[in-house]
């Protein structure tokens, strides 16, 4: 709980792109890239579903281009590391299942351009998150736990800990002191390895070489460590686990900070405002929070199926807004679009991105694919706000 004083302590936990989940995401956004390149206005809705030697993708799809989906999801496999028949699940034997069929003509009716707008894919509420107690303005926890991941996935791809196989998952507890970060209370650190390697350098191997680097500064000498908490975690992926597309919906945003709206986003075109609404929020909190307009900021919209414009829109500073907030409220709605056929193009969705952006969280990244990250609104705030 939340001391008088501002002390707690918060936990987030994010997931490798070996993860059975996490594939999952990735051969659902792999099929959409494959689609939008060639078909941008294409309905794309994909799900993904992994077992035990199978992979089953499925789904409502209309567009006017091909997709080799079997060699879509194989180079996924292959390119995650999923390429040795010892994992008991790899690239070239896994079955693989296509149960695609067309978008609902009942659905297309209400979303189809008329006069040129779109309208909703969906009906649902979308929520955005800043916080400036990082540099990102992001989360702490959720922040150092996709690190982690990231982390982990690094050192075994670039041969660092050559011992390590694709799956694994990261959990990190920070302690606030006046609502900041003070410092990492708990790191839990789950990395699947091949059967021959022993406990003990396993644990000072991904303590010296992923947890020391990324997380140096926030550790201390009361900073507790869980490393492979079993002692063991050879058998990974859909073999010990199913997968399923949109099954990390937490991880893939604020890592429980903040409200969720409770649509996914792999595998869905941006005329699906689950996705395109949630980035366009994220991008309207940052650049309150950028302005200096207030330490945090959540933001919520709603659509109808078949609608041109939203419901909602709400704006919530948790009582730290530095001006009158209906001032920040009118500055949003002059500043930012929340239609979803001019949120597609100011963010520029209709391009084949969608697959590097599923892994370790659509939010808080700096490159510039990422156009719902970008802060050049942020001086515009500030004045209308008079700040």
């Amino acid at each position: 709980m939340r001391t008088g004083d501002g002390k707690y302590l918060f936990t987030s936990e994010s997931i490798t792109e070996g993860h059975p989940d996490k594939i999952c995401d990735q051969i659902s956004d792999a099929i959409l890239d494959e689609i939008i390149k060639d078909d941008p206005k294409a309905r794309v809705a994909c799900e993904t579903m992994a077992g035990l030697g199978f992979i089953v993708v499925s789904g409502e799809i209309t567009t006017k281009t091909y997709v080799d989906v079997q060699k879509v999801v194989r180079n996924v496999l292959k390119d995650v590391g999923y390429d040795e028949p010892e994992y008991g699940f790899d690239y070239q034997s896994v079955g693989i299942l296509n149960s695609i069929h067309e978008q609902s003509a009942d659905i297309a009716l209400g979303v189809d351009e008329k006069e040129g707008r779109l309208g909703a894919g969906d009906q649902g509420m979308m929520f955005g998150y800043a916080t400036n107690e990082t540099e990102e303005l992001m989360p702490a926890p959720i922040l150092y736990a996709h690190k982690l991941t990231k982390g982990l996935a690094d050192v075994r791809k670039k041969g660092k800990l050559s011992y390590l196989r694709p799956d694994g998952k990261s959990q990190v507890t920070i302690e606030y002191e006046s609502n900041k970060p003070k410092r990492i209370d708990a790191i839990v650190l789950a990395a699947q390895h091949d059967p021959d390697v022993e406990l003990d350098k396993l644990r000072e191997d991904l303590k010296e070489q992923v947890i020391k680097p990324i997380c140096g500064s926030l550790l201390d000498d009361k900073t507790k460590y869980f490393i492979n908490n079993t002692g063991r975690f050879v058998l990974g992926g859909p073999v010990a686990d199913t997968g399923f597309t949109g099954r990390k919906l937490i991880a893939d945003t604020y890592g429980g900070v903040g409200n969720h709206g409770g649509g996914a986003f792999s595998g869905k075109d941006p005329s699906k405002v689950d996705r395109t609404a949630t980035y366009m929020t994220r991008c309207i909190a940052k650049n309150i929070v950028k302005a200096g307009i207030a330490d945090r900021a959540e933001v919520q919209v709603s659509y109808a199926i078949g609608s041109r414009d939203p419901i909602n829109l709400f704006i919530d500073m948790y009582g730290t807004c530095k001006c009158e907030p209906r001032k920040v409220y009118d500055a949003v709605l002059k500043h930012f679009t929340l239609k979803p056929s001019e949120m597609i193009e100011q963010l520029k969705l209709r391009r084949p991105i969608f697959r590097q952006l599923c892994n370790y969280g659509h939010f808080g990244h700096q490159d510039e694919i990422y156009t719902w990250e970008r802060t050049d609104k942020a001086e515009d705030l500030k004045k209308e706000c008079g700040l």
